[in-house]
């Protein structure tokens, strides 16, 4: 029996690994890199027409759900951010894929829709359990199971065989992979996306995603990743399975164990799943035929295992019983949705408000702006050199970090600005009626502040500080400008800040000159 490390350099010398598309990899490359600014992205993603317009179609869809409609890639990149638009990129160059002619037992149609679903499904699961990144196990769950689709590809006849005796089986398809080919395919997919130079990120919740308790790494967002792409899986497993009731009573006992998850979440997830699904696959080019509902699915079930043994008055009274606990459960969802909507605007880990309020809060801003001739500033804030604090003092202290510079700074500003994680180490604040040089200042009095600030955790004391971009809209007789002009110019001013050394404040200057420059 070959070793994995053997099975691998066999299907790599086969041609099985999928390629990515040019604009794919490259992006991969390019925002692992800290200076990579929009340009760079939507510069990228422009020279390939065909994948622009799809992305347009995307962000322009109840997918996002933008109020306003987004008209070029620029604007995508600047609204959605870096993360999101890798992950629409890796979706549609992973779904538009060659779809192999040969194998009679892997249905290559049902594995893209299925690796749809999972991918529809985590980002469902992750808003319940985490403020983590959507768009990260989005992608990871889209490529959970590369691996089947790679060896259904290299070693077709035999790998038909294995799936026609694991009958439907994940478990048992694990089993029999190793046996007779000495690699599973959760190994495989997870080195077919290292030969895509993919971060550890979307690598290793890949190899884990069967098994996460095999999972023994320190990094809690790893952990919560490949737990909710596991969940993910079983609950794509609960709608194309056939067999919906053995994959759903592990999916709530898991959900619930490993999350907390109470009857209230889970059901809320069962219940929108397949509608997500459905919507997904149009706005990704997929054609599905329509599913029922999760709770539709379970009940057919149930009544198929019982059918047998009931008589009609029994079937109508169960029927009776499962139609009352189906609007039952739509009172509570009513009630669980009341009391969501108003903690959606918060981000959870800083508890001030998360992108998406913001965005909307500009919209209503710059409209209020224009309507009562007045000025409006806007400062992007990032932390320095943050991913290096994180990989030397641990994510812990990182998250230490940005819940106090939270609460340090929005004492810092009037009741009616409003400061909002962008993402990531990065904040924003949106400052009514200040003109650009008032903005500086304030920018100047959060950034003294914090670099004075005693960050003290554990024991340990650290020292941090911030760069800022200020851009402001002043209309004095000018045109009227876009949201995404205000953020590209915050984010350019905040590019400059970060090259002239970081710990500063830098205004959006026109026709500065170095935007034009190479980088």
């Amino acid at each position: 029996m070959p070793t994995k490390e053997e099975v691998l350099q066999q299907v790599i010398d086969s041609g099985s690994l999928p390629t990515l598309s040019t604009v794919a990899s490259k992006l991969i490359n390019i925002t692992g890199k800290e200076e990579t600014t929009i340009y760079d992205i939507t510069k990228l993603i422009s020279q390939d027409v065909s994948l622009s317009t799809k992305i347009l179609k995307v962000v322009n869809s109840s997918f996002y759900n933008f109020p306003n409609e987004v008209g070029t890639i620029q604007q995508a990149v600047a609204i959605l951010g870096t993360n999101a638009v890798r992950s629409l990129v890796l979706s549609f160059s992973f779904l538009n894929m060659e779809r192999p002619k040969h194998g009679k037992g892997f249905d290559y149609e049902r594995f893209w829709e299925e690796s749809l679903a999972a991918a529809v499904s985590s980002k469902l699961i992750m808003a319940k359990v985490s403020d983590g990144d959507p768009e990260e196990v989005f992608t990871v769950s889209l490529l959970q199971n590369l691996g089947k689709l790679i060896l259904a590809c290299a070693f077709r006849e035999t790998y038909d065989k294995l799936l026609q005796e694991a009958a439907g089986s994940e478990k048992k398809l694990l089993e029999l992979e190793e046996e007779h080919l000495g690699a599973n395919h959760a190994y495989i997919g997870c080195e077919a996306a290292k030969q895509w130079h993919f971060p550890d990120t979307l690598t290793v919740p890949i190899f884990y995603h069967h098994n996460p308790d095999n999972y023994q790494g320190t990094d809690s967002e790893m952990l919560t990743e490949v737990r909710v792409v596991h969940l993910a899986a079983l609950l794509a497993n609960i709608m194309y399975s056939g067999k919906p009731i053995d994959y759903h009573g592990p999916f709530r006992e898991r959900a619930q164990k490993m999350f907390g998850l109470e009857a209230e979440g889970i059901d809320d997830i069962l219940e929108k799943a397949n509608t997500e699904v459905a919507q997904a696959a149009k706005y990704f080019g997929l054609k599905i035929g329509g599913t029922a509902s999760i709770p539709e699915l379970l009940q057919g079930a149930n009544i198929e295992l019982s059918l047998l043994n009931m008589s009609y008055e029994q079937m109508n009274r169960e029927l009776v019983q499962a139609k009352m606990q189906l609007e039952n459960l739509t009172s509570e969802l009513e009630e669980k949705n009341s009391y969501l909507e108003e903690i959606a605007n918060l981000d959870g880990l800083t508890e001030i408000y998360n992108h998406r309020f913001f965005q909307e809060f500009l919209d209503k801003e710059i409209s209020r702006s224009i309507r009562r001739e007045t000025e409006l500033s806007l400062v992007l804030a990032d932390i320095d050199s943050f991913k290096k604090f994180n990989d030397f003092h641990g994510h812990q202290a990182g998250d230490y970090v940005l819940k106090e510079v939270a609460s340090l700074c929005t004492g810092l500003i009037r009741e009616y600005d409003l400061m909002a994680r962008y993402g990531g180490e990065e904040f924003v604040f949106v400052l009514p009626e200040t003109t650009q040089d008032e903005a500086v200042i304030v920018a100047e009095k959060i950034r003294a502040a914090v670099e004075q600030h005693a960050f003290s955790f554990d024991e340990d004391e650290y020292r941090v500080t911030i760069s800022f971009g200020v851009a402001s809209f002043e209309q004095d007789g000018k045109p009227m400008m876009k949201k995404s002009e205000l953020i590209e110019q915050a984010d350019k001013a905040l590019y400059s800040a970060k090259k002239k050394g970081r710990n500063r404040v830098e205004p959006f200057v026109e026709k500065t000159g170095w935007f034009s420059k190479s980088k």
